[in-house]
């Protein structure tokens, strides 16, 4: 079979080549892949990366054998599932516990949106607990989380900002009533907040800190600046039991056994439903990716991009 591979001396360091057959372990199913999605940690992943090493961490398929433990879900099921690294490939072998089914009702290319973008979101918001009422700022909003979290935090009753680099990115989610503020930078955001979802990292975290509400928090879950963050402490402390949480996904998957397969259900049922509402800018065969990684680089999608897989294969 065939994978997306990184290799020196290919645009962005990637390449199609032959790799061998998925060998699964015994909790894991074998699923052939219809359609993946694209994160910028993926991308920053491949920068250092050896020759060789496989990318990709949201998938959705169909179950071409059965985890031989008995748990997960029977073959020619439809799913959606996430790996640690090499989804993007024509086959892969996932772990049961990171895997659930798919509605009818939900496209391959919709729920291959879902693992990483939604469940980072899903995650963030759940450190807050209940949302109603609560006064929200999403930086990054027009990205793949941040879209995601703003519909999320709307359904539970928030007060949502968004920050994005242009306000006409974040008309979409205005149209739907999923924030009810768009700004180009947190200070100009109508503070003070209860919950901060960050993902900006340099100047607009060290921003974030110092306009918390008493009892607020912060969920920090990237650094797309690549910049440090520089903040006054009496700032951050002398609000009154403010916190900021770190969230790395893959890590609160494994302390949390297995919510993957719950909560990716979750996200499911709600874009079946129309609950929740995917936006993908740019699609392109896997075999082509390259225009779809660079409209990534240059952060000139609203939402995610994804990679579409032949049917052949399957």
């Amino acid at each position: 079979m065939e994978a997306l591979v990184c290799a020196d001396n290919s645009p962005l360091r990637l390449a199609v080549q032959a790799v061998p057959e998925p060998a699964p372990l015994p909790h894991e199913a074998l699923v052939a892949v219809r359609a993946v999605s694209l994160n910028r940690g993926e991308l920053r992943n491949l920068e250092t990366a050896r020759p060789g090493w496989r990318p990709g961490w949201d998938l959705a398929g169909d179950v071409l054998a059965a985890a031989a433990d008995g748990s997960g879900p029977p073959v020619g099921a439809r799913v959606v599932g996430l790996l640690r690294a090499g989804a993007w490939a024509e086959r892969v072998a996932v772990p049961t516990s990171q895997l659930a089914v798919l509605p009818e009702a939900v496209t391959y290319a919709d729920a291959s949106t879902l693992p990483v973008a939604g469940l980072t979101a899903l995650t963030a918001l759940a450190r807050r607990g209940a949302l109603l009422g609560q006064r929200v700022v999403i930086t990054g909003a027009a990205g793949g989380v941040g879209w995601f979290a703003a519909q999320l935090a709307a359904r539970g009753g928030a007060e949502v900002t968004g920050v994005a680099r242009s306000a006409d990115r974040l008309i979409p989610l205005l149209e739907r009533g999923a924030i009810h503020t768009a700004v180009t930078a947190i200070a100009d955001a109508p503070g003070p907040f209860d919950l901060v979802l960050e993902s900006t990292g340099g100047a607009e975290l060290g921003v974030a800190l110092a306009r918390l509400a008493p009892g607020g928090l912060i969920v920090n879950f990237g650094n797309s600046s690549r910049a440090p963050t520089t903040f006054n402490v009496s700032d951050f402390y002398g609000r009154g039991s403010v916190s900021l949480y770190g969230l790395f996904l893959f890590d609160e998957l494994v302390r949390r056994g297995n919510s993957g397969t719950r909560d990716l259900g979750t996200l499911a049922a709600l874009v079946a439903t129309g609950e929740l509402v995917p936006q993908i800018s740019i699609t392109a065969p896997w075999r082509a990716p390259w225009p779809a990684l660079q409209a990534l680089v240059d952060r000139a999608l609203v939402g995610k991009a994804v990679l579409n897989f032949d049917v052949s294969v399957h």
